[in-house]
């Protein structure tokens, strides 16, 4: 084989990825009924301090904050953080919503009895950052609660193929895995240093729309991830052909024969 010809070409990996986009509001609709088990795991209890890290539109914190908790979100998406304000705002709770990120919250040490992540600190570039940021805001006897999805429901593996699209379409590598923060034993061994326990139980979330193709185009247009995926496959590569991947993935993965209906199961991990 010659491989003395020029070598291909790469483009930059892609940008850093804005929450603020399209309208997450519609994915935390489906989220509601897991950030309400992730509060009731984590026993929030009136007159605790509770720090949600990842708030985004401030499921989790509107949770904890009506069963008479202290509560501050954390977000770095603007856009989010005003949503969230106004829910707050309309359920009459009162929440602070603050800009901020995972490896660097805008607590003081040991600074809350409970720190929350729904499906938030899975997205921290540095897990050991965030793990550490986490160890030292979380009072003495308090407990560190997040959810993070397991490999293999359709909507998962949606999104672990769309991933795999934007990399080839950008001529990039796979680079390093990401933390497993779905396995226990590896997030065991990242609190490690911090003399803290861990302990996992399995949940699922049921997920519907009226049809598979349904919710593929609302994905699409609404949650940020699809939306800057799909804008650099259509632009670098054939993103009708990843569509039509994706609805396949769904339609295959559909446990109903009248409408979208699927299970993603989750872990939620609590540390103390």
């Amino acid at each position: 084989m010659d491989d003395t010809g020029p070598a291909r070409t790469t483009r930059a990996g892609p940008a850093p990825l804005d929450w603020g986009i399209g309208h997450y509001e519609h994915t935390a609709a489906d989220l509601l009924p897991a950030a309400r088990r992730l509060v009731e795991v984590a026993g929030v209890e009136a007159g605790e301090t509770v720090v949600d890290v990842g708030c985004g539109t401030g499921s989790a914190a509107l949770v904890a904050a009506a069963r008479g908790a202290a509560v501050l979100g954390v977000d770095p998406a603007a856009r989010l953080l005003a949503l969230a304000r106004e829910q707050a705002a309309a359920a009459h709770l009162d929440v602070e919503f603050v800009a901020g990120a995972a490896a660097a919250l805008p607590v003081e040490d040991a600074g809350a009895d409970v720190v929350l992540s729904s499906f938030g600190v899975i997205f921290a570039p540095d897990h050991r950052a965030a793990a550490a940021e986490f160890a030292r805001v979380r009072a003495p006897r308090g407990r560190i609660v997040f959810s993070a999805w397991l490999p293999g429901s359709p909507v998962i593996e949606m999104n672990r193929l769309a991933a795999t699209a934007v990399r080839e379409a950008l001529g990039i590598g796979p680079g390093p895995a990401p933390f497993p923060w779905h396995d226990e034993a590896a997030i065991a061994e990242l609190f490690v240093p911090y003399g803290l326990r861990v302990t996992a139980q399995r949940e699922e979330l049921i997920i519907t729309a009226a049809s598979a193709a349904a919710y593929l185009e609302l994905q699409s247009r609404s949650h940020p991830l699809a939306i800057s995926g799909l804008a650099v496959v259509d632009r670098h590569g054939d993103g009708t052909a990843l569509r039509a991947h994706l609805l396949d993935v769904l339609e295959n993965g559909n446990e109903s024969d009248t409408h979208f209906h699927t299970t993603s199961h989750y872990l939620i991990t609590t540390v103390r």
